[in-house]
């Protein structure tokens, strides 16, 4: 895993597990649903950065004969897990203790009102130092709008922490409104309907998540600047051109590349095993991996004179 993405990933850790304690403290003064929901969204959400570390770490591990591209999609794998999590314990749970609240509304204990509005407000607060960590450190990598880059990037734990930063800070918006509006009414409607809120919010980013790393672990190429950079790379002398490219990605700085090539005469002249021929493909391989410096891997197939 990149420094950037684990300082993201701290930070969010950090925050997460602060703030789920005091979100249980105030659930147990208020006995607000949406509280309780907030408290296992920040619970699953540590869990979430927890095997983010893992995967992170797994992946840097050497490659070997069974694994001969390495490991790197095991980040892809467990930020899949990190999608699941979400849905399962923060999403559902959530509707689950919205329909429970509707079902039997019950106004709060209004002994310790202020709790949970300072306990929601601080952590606001803290999420929205985590959430700007994630932004400072994808502003670091990204080009282009965001949507873009959380559909676009190979890096899977900078759009995992930046969508959970930004669901934490809506969710605690819906609970906050809730609670106060549950407060002022006396109306435990307001409590359930705040917590159905987070359950489906957290339920939609768990989609997009799962959706977006799915298409990661089925094998992604690489972007399409890179596939402009490896083609010029290659056609860089005029001695060869591109008849066909394959590039697939192995883990976010782990590519792989595949070329049928079409060579001139002068490179071609002679066995295939000819002093220039070789020349020629080293030649090409060493320009990719200058210009693409996360390439690990290169096959150069010179096409036969029939196909070109």
């Amino acid at each position: 895993m990149a420094e950037g993405s684990t300082r993201a990933v701290l930070a969010a850790l950090a925050a997460n597990v602060t703030i789920a304690v005091l979100k249980f403290a105030g659930f147990l003064l208020t006995g607000a649903s949406s509280m309780l929901a907030e408290a296992v969204h920040s619970l699953a959400d540590s869990g979430n950065q927890v095997l983010l570390l893992i995967g992170g770490k797994r992946a840097r591990r050497p490659a070997d004969v069974r694994h001969p591209f390495g490991y790197g999609q095991e980040r892809y794998i467990y930020s899949f897990l990190v999608s699941v999590m979400l849905f399962s314990l923060g999403g559902l749970f959530a509707l689950y203790e919205a329909y429970e609240k509707w079902r039997e509304p019950e106004p709060l204990d209004d002994r310790w009102w202020w709790a949970p509005i300072v306990i929601l407000l601080g952590a606001i607060v803290s999420e929205s130092l985590s959430l700007r960590t994630a932004v400072r450190q994808s502003n670091r990598v990204r080009s282009r709008g965001w949507l873009s880059f959380l559909r676009g990037t190979k890096t899977p734990e900078l759009p995992v922490v930046l969508l959970e930063d930004t669901a934490a800070i809506t969710g605690l918006s819906f609970a906050l409104a809730a609670i106060i509006a549950t407060l002022l009414t006396g109306n435990g409607i307001w409590d359930a309907l705040g917590t159905a809120l987070i359950g489906l919010l957290l339920i939609t980013v768990a989609v997009f998540l799962a959706v977006e790393t799915t298409s990661l672990l089925v094998g992604e190429s690489a972007t399409a600047d890179n596939r402009r950079r490896i083609t010029e790379a290659i056609e860089h002398s005029a001695t060869a051109q591109v008849v066909e490219l394959k590039t697939l990605h192995m883990g976010p700085e782990q590519l792989v590349v595949t070329a049928r090539l079409s060579l001139s005469r002068a490179e071609t002249t002679g066995s295939e095993t000819s002093g220039p021929l070789f020349e020629c493909l080293a030649d090409i391989e060493a320009r990719i991996r200058r210009e693409v410096p996360i390439v690990t891997d290169v096959v150069l197939q010179p096409v036969p004179a029939a196909e070109r």
